[in-house]
């Protein structure tokens, strides 16, 4: 059974970091990108950042170059460092594998900018 779990948000000033992890359990094949979602109060889950199986990423606009996705394939982890943070960056931050078959998810992790 796959499952993806996300550590590491927290409380934190304006201008702070974290750094994200997701940890992935289980046998996932056919990894087309694996990436970061997050969620705000009253919002649409919108994409933060992405890798795809090649290497090349891409980010949402707003990140402004302010975060960093990356991978350990030998640990099976997703990270994602975050810099710089703003209290608009509040939201649930989840972690998503997309494969040729199916999407998974994690269960999210917090962040919380406080101004």
């Amino acid at each position: 059974q796959v499952q993806l779990v996300e550590s590491g948000g927290s409380l934190v000033q304006a201008g702070g970091s974290l750094r994200l992890s997701c940890a992935a359990s289980g046998s996932i094949f056919a990894i087309d990108s694996m990436g970061w979602y997050r969620q705000a109060p009253g919002k649409q889950r919108e994409l933060v950042a992405r890798i795809f199986s090649g290497g090349l990423t891409n980010y949402a606009a707003f990140v402004e170059g302010r975060f960093t996705i990356s991978r350990d394939s030998a640990k099976n982890t997703l990270y994602l460092q975050m810099n710089r943070l703003k209290p608009e960056d509040t939201a649930v931050y989840y972690c998503n594998y997309d494969t040729s078959s199916r999407d998974y998810w994690g269960q999210g992790t917090q962040v919380t900018v406080s101004s």
